[in-house]
């Protein structure tokens, strides 16, 4: 069949399922923008930045499970594009970018809007393409898809000079992709298989460590499993949240640099740490050593390059966790394991989750409320800073898939474009984004693509008018020498919102909190933003510092506390873990 490139490529992003594009368009795109104008089968939703764009394709990756497609012109356009594929590097998301190029005959020659981006983006992608022969396209664009969904899942770039999206080819399906240097480990080894359940069930304080990988391998129902059958308490990182429900009695929720004081004590006292899906990011571990010193480690995970890159298990076994997991099950049984888990409930009731409850607002209470007025059934998207280490805390999540955030690269702006992204490929499911008032002003002109979508997202701005998170390093790091950080010089929210055709709101008492969501979630048919005023100077806590041990953590709680040396069946190591409580006075000031 006789076709221009441009309707190759779609014909081929067709076939691999695309139903959504977030795009720019520009010079270099011509060809492929024409192409789109005649297609019914592929929705294009225009954004109003390229990063935007990138985002927006995260989103819908993560809340679908399927590969977000962005598509940018030329030059800056694909430029643009270089954060948003750099954090869906960072946290494995599949998405293929389309990038326009200038002619063939002008590559290399500093041509108008020219940017040498199959160069730029080698080292954030997990493969990118520079297509010259017209007649390649169908191969690449179905390898692309291939590459970016199996293995370990990541960014895939194509990009195509004008002149090859112009051109005419004898158009033929691919059906089919073989990759020689590509073939990605999915069996189970029995005999490693065989070790972890032996492992597992000679324990006698385990804990099961989980990760993003359980989420982008759907194998969230197979871990749980696993956990109940051998009765083993869970911990989960950042990108792992909502793999478990986060009320199942052995969910102890987030560890790591803001993760509850009990994930951590029970990481810090466990003999055998089952490792599923994660990478020991240094958010997690703090100093290596002296993460989790006294166990045992089995480390899954489908990326033999994660396997020993920071901690040395005793049990790795490399493979696709979906498959791995039921096969250890299946040779686990339950145990009772009374003592460990009485500890980690006394941990619980001494170091819970909590906030002083008094007349101030406080992010803490705005995220608890959104979380049980929509009873826990929410998308939420996230931007990067204090408000989403809270929002890690305090929503209470119940289903894979359903806690959206930047985790590795730590994206101020994502919020909002994955939010737009999450709700056109979830159009049935509530979307919150819960953004602070320094991330949201990154890509608050995406305000407009949801507006133009009707779609009826709730954004949720914890307002403290500061960059609230390098502010409390400042504070507690920094003699309080706040440096640069203050952004009371802000524009008006619920002005902001108006003008772009959303609905505005702004919540100063802790009494109107109510009334601003359930308002919110009554508007069906365009965006809302809710300015929540919320105390200037309130930490994130629990707290190690970046690089610390658990015996620097610090908790926030009325009254100081401390471990004991050890626990039942557990050595002492000479030293006293000792909590540092930080009052709620000293945090007012």
């Amino acid at each position: 069949m006789k076709m221009k490139g441009a309707e190759a490529l779609i014909e081929s992003l067709k076939r691999e399922g695309v139903e959504v594009i977030f795009g720019y368009p520009g010079g270099a795109l011509l060809p492929i923008y024409d192409a789109l104008f005649d297609c019914e089968d592929i929705r294009h939703i225009l954004v109003r930045h390229e990063q935007g764009a990138a985002h927006a394709a995260e989103g819908y990756a993560k809340a679908t499970g399927r590969v977000g497609v962005c598509l940018a012109t030329s030059g800056p356009g694909a430029t643009n594009l270089v954060t948003g594929l750099t954090d869906a590097y960072m946290d494995s998301v599949p998405v293929v970018a389309i990038t326009g190029q200038v002619a063939t005959p002008y590559i290399g020659k500093d041509a108008f809007q020219e940017a040498d981006i199959f160069g730029i983006t080698m080292h954030i992608t997990k493969h990118n393409y520079l297509v010259k022969n017209p007649e390649d396209l169908p191969r690449v664009v179905a390898e692309a898809f291939y590459i970016a969904r199996t293995g370990r899942p990541g960014p895939v770039l194509i990009d195509i000079p004008r002149d090859v999206s112009a051109a005419t080819i004898d158009y033929e399906p691919v059906t089919q992709v073989q990759l020689r240097s590509y073939k990605p480990t999915v069996e189970e080894h029995p005999r490693q298989i065989a070790k972890a359940a032996e492992l597992i069930q000679q324990s006698e304080r385990p804990i099961l460590y989980i990760g993003g990988g359980v989420i982008s391998g759907n194998a969230s129902a197979e871990v749980l499993e696993l956990a109940e059958k051998a009765n083993l308490p869970v911990v989960y990182t950042l990108m792992g949240k909502s793999a478990v429900p986060d009320d199942h009695p052995l969910c102890l929720g987030m560890l790591g640099m803001h993760g509850s004081a009990y994930a951590n004590y029970a990481v810090a006292y466990c003999d055998t740490l089952i490792a599923i899906g994660a990478r020991f990011d240094d958010r997690v571990t703090g100093k290596v050593d002296a993460f989790a010193p006294h166990a045992k480690i089995i480390h899954i995970d489908i990326d033999p390059a994660e396997i020993g890159k920071v901690k040395i298990p005793l049990v790795p076994v490399v493979g696709d966790c979906k498959r791995i997991v039921p096969e250890i099950t299946k040779l686990v049984s339950y145990k009772p394991r009374s003592e460990w888990l009485d500890q980690i409930n006394r941990w619980r009731q001494e170091f819970p989750l909590d906030y002083p409850h008094d007349e101030e607002l406080r992010a803490e209470y705005v995220i608890e409320r959104i979380s049980a007025l929509t009873n826990g059934e929410a998308i939420v998207t996230t931007d990067v800073g204090q408000h989403q280490m809270w929002a890690a805390q305090f929503f209470k999540c119940k289903f894979p898939r359903q806690f959206i955030t930047s985790g590795g690269l730590g994206t101020m702006g994502f919020g909002l474009p994955a939010a737009i992204g999450a709700q056109i490929g979830c159009p049935d499911r509530e979307v919150w984004c819960i953004s602070g008032d320094g991330s949201i002003q990154m890509c608050s002109q995406e305000l407009m693509t949801a507006v133009q979508c009707r779609l009826p997202i709730r954004i949720a701005i914890i307002n403290n008018e500061f960059l609230g998170m390098v502010r409390q390093w400042q504070e507690l790091f920094w003699n309080r020498r706040y440096s640069h950080v203050e952004l009371a010089a802000a524009p008006d929210f619920v002005k902001l919102a108006e003008a772009y055709g959303a609905v505005g709101l702004r919540v100063e008492q802790r009494e109107d909190v109510d009334t601003a969501i359930k308002r919110a979630r009554e508007v069906t048919d365009v965006p809302v933003v809710i300015d929540f005023r919320v105390a200037r100077e309130i930490n994130v806590f629990p707290m190690i510092p970046s690089g610390g041990t658990i015996e620097q953590m610090k908790v926030h709680q009325m009254i100081s506390a401390e471990l004991p040396k050890a626990i039942a069946g557990q050595p002492s190591n000479g030293e006293t873990n000792a909590v540092q409580a930080t009052s709620t006075s000293k945090e007012k000031s």
